[in-house]
């Protein structure tokens, strides 16, 4: 039985309490590992060893910042296996996705950023009657960052990265659900040289270390990937106490399919794009809108592939599909399948718990799900559901799958097939969504802010977004 520990001032450490979490490899459905069940005395403890690091931290020329940040890089990937390895048996993922994705882009996080802090600049304006403006960029102080379960290494170095590159110190919260590669993570800062106090890991449960983080008056910053309902909360906490905030959260994402797209390429795409990580991607595009035209024999292709889709053990090189993350998620995400029943929706394929055989016999597996016949304001198809099902509605113009695309309170992605590129603007800045792909799906460039409107978020993250988040501007105007 593993036992992992909390990263605090540099050392690894058990939590005050004592205590731990039990921590279930999905695959299998059993437990696998001890977590810390953290509290607010090892918050505290974390935000004294962040707030006596940071004089020395925030000042530290960016290119020394730079240096040890690569560090870490280099060694994310010379253990690129081990932390894929990791992640599969911590999420449930196939093994594959965590080595070709997760494990690499969480690299590819932390040397972005290491470098984009070199290229940072100020600006200065001049009067050339009598003065100069100048601005100046600060790195605000402790970060507080709050990462989840589903892409765990991934999110978590997208938050870390620009803070620490910025020059602040973090207390950074794993989830509980996964939390083996942020452990590991901290064993890599150790073996880099990171200073102590300059990075720390709490773990535990949202409700005790999360909202101690959030509370914590020494922390003044805060960034929360996860679920609407908890970003909520955090904001109501953060907001009195004039704490800056990005919060990135859930999605109910359109796909929008037009007669006139690349037929093969829609489908193909969309088929990874619905049930890619089981479909637990804030990004999946759970609901697909196809042109009347068009919309038999998409469907007919999408539900034949669909079927065609490997569900089974995340080590096996040939599944598509590995487990959902718990137990307790699998029924939410099998009770939206009811729902959907209940509502009227037509199960076309999938719907169902599988049962694999031998020591994956208790694993939280399920078929991957299409539902036909449901409206756009039921439940199923405002509510997210971030698991491996997905609906399919027709539209009969433009405007229509516009309306569609816009009918939920989530506004995070959205997906448009067209060959037509005058078309394909169009629909992109009608469609209230703060990130819009045509004719892809994931591609990302780390460059381009990342976020959501209405319900799925607040700010934005990614390229200079980040850093600015991260930092406070300061005005100095010098008279002449």
């Amino acid at each position: 039985m593993q036992k992992f520990f909390n990263y605090i001032n540099g050392k690894l450490i058990e939590p005050h309490s004592g205590k731990y979490l039990d921590n279930y490899n999905p695959a299998e459905g059993k437990i696998y590992s001890l977590v810390p069940d953290s509290d607010e005395s090892d918050v505290d403890q974390a935000v004294t060893a962040a707030s006596v690091a940071f004089p020395l931290w925030s000042v530290l020329p960016a290119e020394e910042r730079m240096k040890i940040l690569l560090k870490v890089a280099d060694l994310i990937d010379h253990d690129l296996s081990k932390l894929a390895l990791a992640e599969s048996i911590d999420n449930g993922k196939p093994m594959k996705l965590a080595r070709s994705l997760d494990i690499p882009r969480a690299s590819a996080n932390i040397r972005f950023y290491a470098t984009a802090a070199m290229h940072f600049a100020t600006d200065a304006h001049v009067n050339e009657e009598d003065s100069v403006n100048y601005t100046t960029r600060m790195p605000i102080g402790v970060a507080g960052c709050i990462s989840p379960w589903n892409l765990p290494l991934y999110l978590f170095t997208w938050k870390i990265a620009p803070a620490l590159a910025a020059g602040c110190t973090v207390v950074a919260k794993p989830s509980e659900l996964t939390p083996m590669t942020a452990f590991l993570f901290s064993k890599l800062c150790i073996e880099a040289g990171l200073p102590p106090g300059v990075l720390n890991i709490v773990h535990g449960l949202g409700g005790k270390v999360g909202q101690a983080i959030v509370e914590h008056p020494q922390v003044p910053v805060i960034s929360f990937t996860g679920g609407t309902v908890t970003g909520k909360k955090i904001a109501a906490t953060a907001a009195p106490m004039f704490k800056k905030l990005s919060l990135e959260l859930g999605g109910k994402n359109p796909n929008i399919i037009l007669a006139d797209c690349d037929f093969e390429q829609a489908v193909k795409t969309s088929i990874l794009s619905s049930f890619a990580n089981q479909g637990e991607i804030c990004l999946c595009g759970s609901r697909i809108l196809v042109e009347r035209s068009l919309f038999d024999k998409f469907v007919t292709e999408f539900v034949k592939r669909t079927k065609e889709l490997k569900v089974g053990d995340p080590q096996n090189e040939l599944t598509d599909l590995g487990a959902l993350v718990s137990e307790a998620h699998l029924h939410k995400v099998l009770s939206y399948v009811n729902l959907a029943k209940e509502e009227g929706g037509k199960i076309l394929t999938g719907g169902n718990p599988i049962k694999l055989e031998g020591h994956l016999s208790s694993g939280y597996y399920m078929e991957p799900t299409v539902i036909v016949d449901l409206d756009e304001k039921c439940r199923t198809n405002q509510e997210e559901i971030f698991g491996p099902v997905v609906t399919i509605m027709p539209f009969e113009t433009e405007a229509h799958a516009i309306e569609l695309a816009n009918s939920t309170p989530y506004g995070l992605s959205a997906t448009i097939w067209t060959e037509n590129l005058k078309r394909a603007h169009r629909v992109s800045h009608q469609v209230k969504s703060g990130i819009i792909w045509v004719n892809c799906w994931l591609h990302r460039d780390l460059r381009t802010p990342f976020g959501g409107m209405k319900q799925s978020g607040v700010g934005r993250e990614g390229g200079w977004e980040a850093l600015r988040f991260f930092t406070e501007a300061k005005n100095v105007c010098v008279k002449l």
